[in-house]
């Protein structure tokens, strides 16, 4: 790793040292505990019983950038804006993978599943991550990368943090540059977005691909490319301010305007990395339709304070409606399986808009959605994001949705990411991933003593049966509870201080 300067790694190791200890401390006791971060992006409702906990949330500095080898040494719970912010503006690089939300952590991209525009060149985040630090269950403290204990670094990927404590990360970086020429590609049918996704992903020239569809029948396939210039005629765009259009929004009439043109504009650096941050890609659309809200320009300004993505998330937390009431999920797919897949969705679901964002596959094995059997490694995977309300508001039909969607999932050689709901019977899961080779990690790496991958996501299946729960589902309580989490979130002193360290 990078030098690290002197009183910044003595304060680390001091950090890691006592979470060791207290890692021991239950390994000696034979108690099983959980990681204890601060803060979420999962959708899931996760069951949280037990009073044992290993906290980490003091790691949160950058420590080190090389600037010859292009990398940054920083702990678990830096979030994207402030490591963004950080390498940006002091060393010109950038993360080769950026999560679109920017209170997503270091940590959480690698050990949960993170794929984003650049992920057709890259891959998962955890895939531009050149060594972590690691506490094994036994408190133990260990360093892996591909040449050290490379079976534990390959494995602990998306693995959410059952295999060992992630102390410390480095991180691979690129030369940024100032704008991000955006192209908004029409399209007008699901075969059309998957095949130009498809032909877009093969350009050496692009560097960040994604794509909206808004209607069977209406989308955009959306290509960036980094440049240091913009013509004086050509737009720029921001996405950040109370007065900018949300992004998808500012996407659909772009698309509007020019049905058969390709339209092009610049977007500077970190508006372009963040651009779905306010209205959570769209999902914050349905909490005006939930309290039955004018959904336009105007309250969007006037709500604008409350509808970035880590305050819509402390709303979220505090309430079973994700977990109960709305669909989400991103599943990849072999390319030729996708349209399949989302005329599927449409007639299931009948959620628009969806994303789509090629991915390059993690090899086999992992926890991360791979090629299913037969397919290609070494092609890439079309995640589809299926993000909206469900048709039912009965818990049951709830689960029979999901449990569907998982079993077409399966049938069209997909994965999904597990930050979501997941339904399935632990026969079922273990049917999926390799149980054998996880099982194997576990037991040389003495990580039985953690919670299994399938211990953390199913937990979901069960969340919503306490009398609390059931109250907040009832309409408008558990929005109105959500509201005010938010509200104090939001006037408090902890976001005051992120929005100090990482101003867009």
């Amino acid at each position: 790793m990078n030098a690290i300067p002197k009183e910044s790694a003595q304060q680390h190791a001091k950090s890691v040292a006592e979470i060791s200890a207290t890692v021991r401390k239950y390994h000696d006791r034979g108690e099983r505990f959980r990681i204890r971060h601060g803060s979420t992006n999962s959708t899931r409702q996760t069951a949280t019983k037990g009073k044992h906990f290993v906290d980490t949330g003091s790691l949160s500095a950058i420590l080190a950038v090389d600037t010859t080898r292009q990398t940054c040494v920083v702990e678990p719970n830096v979030p994207m804006d402030q490591l963004v912010k950080h390498t940006l503006a002091h060393h010109g690089l950038v993360p080769l993978v950026v999560m679109e939300f920017p209170g997503i952590t270091v940590g959480g991209g690698f050990s949960g599943t993170s794929a984003e525009s650049s992920s057709f060149r890259y891959g998962f985040f955890d895939r531009i991550i050149v060594s972590v630090e690691m506490v094994l269950a036994n408190g133990d403290v260990v360093h892996c990368s591909e040449d050290e204990n490379a079976d534990l670094f390959h494995g602990a990927a998306g693995a959410m943090g059952t295999l060992g404590v992630v102390t410390l990360l480095e991180v691979q970086l690129k030369p940024a540059r100032t704008y991000v020429q955006t192209s908004y590609h029409p399209v007008t049918s699901v075969a059309d977005a998957v095949g130009t996704v498809r032909k877009l992903a093969t350009d050496p020239s692009i560097d960040y691909l994604d794509g909206i569809l808004f209607s069977p029948k209406q989308g955009a396939i959306i290509a960036g490319r980094l440049s240091d210039t913009s013509s004086e005629d050509e737009p720029k765009r921001t996405f950040s301010k109370p007065k900018d259009a949300w992004f998808y929004l500012h996407v659909r009439d772009t698309i509007r305007n020019h049905p058969s043109d390709i339209s092009t504009e610049a977007i500077p650096l970190a508006e372009y990395l963040f651009r779905y941050d306010r209205g959570a890609f769209w999902a914050a659309r349905w909490a005006f339709d939930y309290f039955k809200t004018p959904f336009n320009s105007l309250t969007r300004r006037l709500f604008d304070g409350l509808m970035h993505t880590r305050i819509l998330y402390k709303a979220q937390d505090a309430t079973p409606l994700s977990a109960s009431q709305y669909i989400a999920q991103d599943m990849g797919f072999p390319f030729p399986r996708a349209e399949e897949f989302i005329n599927y969705a449409n007639q299931a679901f009948g959620i628009w808009p969806l994303w789509l964002c090629p991915l390059k596959p993690t090899p086999h094995p992992t926890i991360n959605p791979f090629p299913a059997s037969g397919h290609n490694a070494a092609e890439l995977l079309l995640n589809v994001g299926l993000w909206g309300p469900a048709l039912t508001k009965r818990r049951d039909k709830f689960v029979e949705l999901n449990r569907d969607l998982e079993e077409k999932l399966t049938a069209l050689g997909g994965g999904k990411a597990l930050y979501a709901h997941t339904f399935y019977t632990e026969d079922e899961f273990w049917r999926i991933y390799d149980r054998e080779w996880y099982d194997a990690l576990r037991g040389k790496y003495g990580a039985t003593s953690l919670p299994s991958v399938y211990d953390k996501v199913k937990g979901s299946i069960d969340a919503n049966k306490s009398m609390r729960n059931r109250v907040l589902e009832l309409r408008p309580l558990g929005g109105a509870y959500g509201v005010l989490k938010a509200i104090r979130y939001r006037y408090g002193s902890e976001y005051r201080q992120i929005r100090r360290d990482a101003p867009l």
